[in-house]
């Protein structure tokens, strides 16, 4: 455990930050897998789905918690199955 007064801080303030950033990205996978199932089930509320995961997708990137680049390719891969329902 740290000794200074700063050091003893940063780690606390490291604890919450990464107690709120795992809720964040449990929120996304939570997402992306409702969206997921929907397209495989061919549920009819997958579009709204699809678009809610790739908000929020894009909420926790805004935030810093998620790699732009990472969150591009989650981006990427749910618009291409969204478009693939569309033109069928």
């Amino acid at each position: 455990m740290a000794d200074h007064k700063s050091a003893i801080k940063r780690h606390k303030q490291a604890q919450k930050r990464t107690l709120r950033n795992s809720h964040y990205k449990s929120s996304v996978k939570t997402a992306m897998k409702k969206a997921l199932n929907a397209v495989e089930e061919k549920s009819s509320e997958a579009d709204e789905l699809l678009g809610k995961a790739i908000s929020a997708v894009d909420k926790v990137a805004a935030k810093g918690i998620l790699p732009k680049n990472r969150a591009g390719h989650y981006v990427s891969r749910l618009t291409r199955l969204l478009e693939s329902r569309k033109s069928k």
